[in-house]
């Protein structure tokens, strides 16, 4: 049985909150290099070119890609041959968010749902828990902005909905977002499991290298035909108009209950900020 210590953790995660929010992976650089050969539209090519730009200065000058900062999604694997020692590692979790956006100059956004008085350190954290075998500890760090964030949903559809239904959700869905995810996105798609574990699924496959293929050839089809009716709809970077809507959909499927067909389509815009580290 191998022992962490929670400050291992604390100053993991509060040094993954920064980088995740100052240096855009490189598989999303690539991805605007991409979008940039493809656009068509003079405005389309204007804006990725501006991207490119932001994302430079971030890098090089230590500061957030955008104001928004996002809620701090944190995806754990724990070890089954792991012991946590020195506290919980939920507490230490959360102690690395808020050490990580006070020294990083990061927004705090999270806030009571009703009075909307903000918690004043970005806490608590989205932690999702999945252990698996072995003695290591992996911590990703997935800030996820509110623009985007509010642009997805989940839908319980009819078995008899099929392929068919999926596509015309996704589409559907993609095109009443228009700009206000601020794309190009990442299209995360979630497929079966049951209500929570759809919008689980979505969250998931936002994760994915940009630019990877699916490992599961009927889903590489399926987000193949998604992307290409996705960007066939022009709303284009920053919804001004053109070719380039979305980097790519990312699909993740699950069996499901008999009776249902749950689907979720999680959105993410051009910044999708996330790292990771194992202990």
């Amino acid at each position: 049985m191998r022992e962490i210590n929670v400050s291992e953790v604390v100053k993991t995660v509060s040094r993954l909150c920064s980088e995740a929010n100052y240096n855009l992976g490189a598989d999303m650089l690539a991805a605007l290099d991409r979008a940039l050969a493809t656009e068509e539209s003079a405005n389309g090519k204007d804006i990725i070119a501006q991207l490119k730009e932001n994302a430079a200065i971030a890098t090089r000058d230590q500061v957030p890609i955008c104001q928004d900062t996002g809620l701090a999604v944190i995806f754990v694997e724990l070890g089954q041959e792991v012991r946590i020692v020195g506290g919980s590692l939920d507490e230490a979790i959360n102690q690395g968010v808020r050490q990580g956006y006070q020294e990083g100059y990061l927004r705090k956004s999270a806030c009571h749902p009703f009075t909307r008085a903000n918690t004043g350190d970005n806490t608590p954290a989205i932690i999702h828990y999945r252990l698996v075998a072995g003695d290591n500890l992996k911590l990703i760090v997935a800030p996820k902005g509110g623009g985007s964030e509010n642009m997805s949903r989940v839908v319980m559809l009819k078995p008899a909905d099929g392929v068919a239904g999926i596509k015309a959700q996704v589409v559907e869905w993609v095109r009443q977002a228009g700009g206000n995810p601020c794309p190009p996105t990442i299209v995360g798609v979630g497929i079966g499991g049951n209500f929570e574990k759809s919008a689980l699924l979505a969250k998931e496959a936002l994760l994915r290298e940009v630019g990877s293929r699916n490992p599961d050839p009927e889903l590489q089809i399926l987000e193949d035909d998604l992307l290409t009716a996705v960007n066939n709809l022009g709303v284009g970077p920053q919804g001004l108009g053109g070719r380039v809507t979305s980097f790519a959909v990312h699909v993740k499927m699950q069996p499901c209950h008999i009776a249902s067909l749950p689907l979720a389509i999680n959105i993410q815009c051009h910044a999708a900020r996330h790292k990771e580290a194992v202990l």
